[in-house]
């Protein structure tokens, strides 16, 4: 028995992953549970197992190839000698396939792309026609074949005023529909933006090339300043209380909990109190709508090792103590020190936290973490002389001081919002409750 194994999924918003390596070849025996091949998602990378033992017969895709969830990735031939332990198991997902055998449809796919690129009349950009008109018999054809209407009209037409006819339809699918996977030519904008081609002095040296997670930040961070016209707000707090409090219970707090208290789980909690107070910081752009999430979850900005960033996830921030908020900020900082996040730790991030100071920077201009719309960087703790009012005057103290700078998506937070939410988050590390007990 034949058994398409199919791409699974890794977190509840991927759709796509890239194929790293396989650890079997056609023709090796596999058995269930075994390590198959490692894929890699937006930043974690993660190896995919077999479901079922036999031989492999078939690979469908090479490494550094992107892949969809639910996309068959290779066929196993089911072996009875092979021990397996879950035949069952392996029937039932067998039979969710699709019933459309894969090879066949490779095969009209490899046939449409030799069609596209041997016709001399087919371009790889063809213009879509102006007559989009199309009968209810048409469109019933096109969804049951998923051709949408971008590809039908391009299909050439021999009815009248040059309207699409059954028989137009049922020969261009015959032939093997070789548009598509055709791209439309796209008007030029004369008002779009032209990066200028100038030929600068790159200058010599040791080349060293990006890796994979470095060239997806790199997009990452150029998609977000194309995307987001950012704005940076910032305001000072003066942390010596909470400090001074940290300072005293650490000790008690670690004895009773087993767990470090830093100062990101304080960080945490106050942003969630203020995201709460202020819903419309915890949104995305979809288009024209916001999305305004129902889950405040703050992801921390981390470095890894090898200098790379990653954002690892507190997932509901708003609703945990300080207790899970600092057992769950050590586990992921632990889990990112050792490369072991995993695709659900960093999924889900509604508004995220960047904690420049722990590499002694006073400030920074953080870049959104998209789709969010804001993100918050908090500098170095600094004792300086301040001058505080009190009931005999202006007096010269030392304070525990930080300046926390916030930028925000200009398209959707104008500046009274993202100033008070700012101001808000220093308001709550400086009103600190220092009686609050461990």
């Amino acid at each position: 028995m034949e058994f398409e194994l199919k791409m699974p999924r890794l977190g509840e918003s991927i759709k796509e992953v890239a194929i790293i390596t396989w650890f079997k070849s056609v023709g090796d025996i596999i058995e269930e549970d075994e390590m198959l091949l490692e894929v890699a998602t937006d930043k974690v990378d993660s190896e995919i197992p077999s479901t079922v033992s036999g031989v492999i017969k078939e690979i469908f895709f090479e490494p550094d190839t992107v892949v969809n969830v639910g996309d068959t990735i290779a066929i196993i031939e089911m072996d009875e000698s092979v021990k397996s332990k879950s035949k069952e198991k392996a029937k039932e997902v067998s039979r969710k396939t699709e019933k459309k055998p894969v090879a066949k449809k490779r095969k009209l796919k490899s046939s449409a792309l030799r069609q596209a690129q041997g016709n001399t009349s087919i371009s790889t950009s063809t213009p879509v026609k102006n007559n989009t008109f199309f009968s209810p018999l048409i469109i019933s054809i096109a969804k049951e074949q998923h051709i949408s209407f971008e590809e039908l009209a391009r299909i050439p037409a021999s009815g009248k005023d040059g309207r699409l006819r059954k028989s137009d339809l049922f020969k261009y699918i015959e032939g093997g529909r070789p548009y598509q996977y055709v791209q439309p030519i796209a008007e030029p904008d004369p008002t779009a933006y032209r990066i200028p081609q100038l030929n600068l002095d790159k200058g010599t040296g040791k080349i060293v090339k990006m890796d994979r997670m470095r060239q997806m930040i790199a997009d990452h961070m150029v998609y977000s300043k194309h995307t987001s016209p950012h704005v940076t707000a910032y305001v000072e707090a003066d942390l010596t209380e909470m400090v001074k409090w940290r300072n005293e219970n650490k000790l008690v707090f670690q004895e009773k909990y087993n767990e470090k208290l830093t100062f990101t789980p304080l960080f945490v909690e106050a942003v969630a109190k203020a995201v709460k107070a202020f819903p419309m910081i915890n949104v995305s752009v979809d288009g024209e709508n916001i999305i305004v999430k129902e889950n405040i979850n703050i992801g921390m900005a981390t470095a890894l090792p090898s200098g790379n960033l990653i954002v690892p996830v507190v997932k509901n921030a708003d609703t945990k103590d300080l207790e899970k908020l600092a057992k769950d900020v050590n586990q992921l900082a632990g889990k990112a020190r050792d490369n072991k996040l995993n695709a659900d730790d960093i999924q889900g991030s509604t508004f995220t936290i960047s904690n420049v100071g722990t590499f002694g920077s006073v400030m920074g201009t953080p870049i959104i973490n998209q789709p969010e719309v804001a993100i918050l960087a908090l500098g170095i703790i600094k004792k300086r002389a301040e001058v505080l009012e009190t009931s005999e005057g202006d007096e010269i103290a030392i304070r525990s001081m930080m300046y926390l700078s916030l930028s925000f998506d200009h398209r959707v937070v104008d500046g009274y919002l993202g100033g008070s939410f700012l101001r808000r988050v220093a308001d709550e590390l400086e009103q600190f409750d220092t009686s609050r007990n461990i």
